[in-house]
């Protein structure tokens, strides 16, 4: 049987919630009998998240799927690539630092995000390939994600999904920001695990 990790992120900042764990519980109400899944809560730390990512890839997946919230985001963003830079809000981007000292540049995942992008619109699901993770630790987690399967020789392939935030999130806030349900975000992660069982589906695409 396939083996799936699945990680969120706590809350952070002003938000005292997260819509990537709000999706990751929701998911858990209804998962597939297939694949066998795995979660994770990462707390929202650079150093941590490298230990924890570590120990959880050690384990040899067949699929990481990160999640992670993006405020502003009108729909679930596939995250093709992953660079080697890392900074936090309160630093001037001249201040960022390698994630990895003369680590690549960049990876870029080798899951079929394009194909999964077209069938969830298909289903009714906003969502489209991101070609730009940022450079704060969501993008630190596709690509430490990547460096580490190539460090340990893992078979694991993996990416990173940012969500829109949940209705719940909006509901205090003076500034109007898109949203998308924790079920309809749940609906998109969990369409992802049944075509991962088709065979071939998951060939880059």
């Amino acid at each position: 049987m396939a083996k799936v990790l699945i990680t969120a992120f706590e809350p952070y900042d002003a938000f005292e919630l997260n819509s990537s764990w709000l999706t990751l519980v929701e998911l858990t109400r209804d998962l597939p009998p297939e694949p066998r899944v795995t979660t994770r809560l990462y707390p929202v730390d650079f150093s941590e998240v490298r230990e924890r990512l570590a120990a959880d890839l050690a384990h040899d997946y067949d699929v990481a799927l990160h999640l992670g919230q993006a405020p502003g985001a009108a729909r679930v963003r596939l995250e093709a690539i992953g660079v080697n830079i890392g900074g936090h809000s309160g630093q001037h981007p001249d201040e960022y630092l390698p994630l990895v000292k003369n680590g690549p540049v960049a990876y870029r995942s080798s899951l079929p995000l394009a194909s999964w992008s077209r069938e969830l619109r298909k289903a009714g699901i906003p969502a489209q390939v991101s070609y730009h993770a940022g450079t704060y630790l969501c993008n630190a987690t596709l690509y430490l994600s990547h460096y580490l399967i190539e460090l340990q020789k893992l078979r694991t392939r993996a990416t990173f999904l940012h969500l829109p935030l949940d209705p719940v999130q909006i509901m205090p806030r003076r500034d109007d920001l898109p949203s998308l349900s924790r079920q309809q975000s749940a609906q998109a992660v969990r369409w992802i695990l049944e075509a991962m069982l088709q065979p071939g589906h998951c060939e880059t695409v």
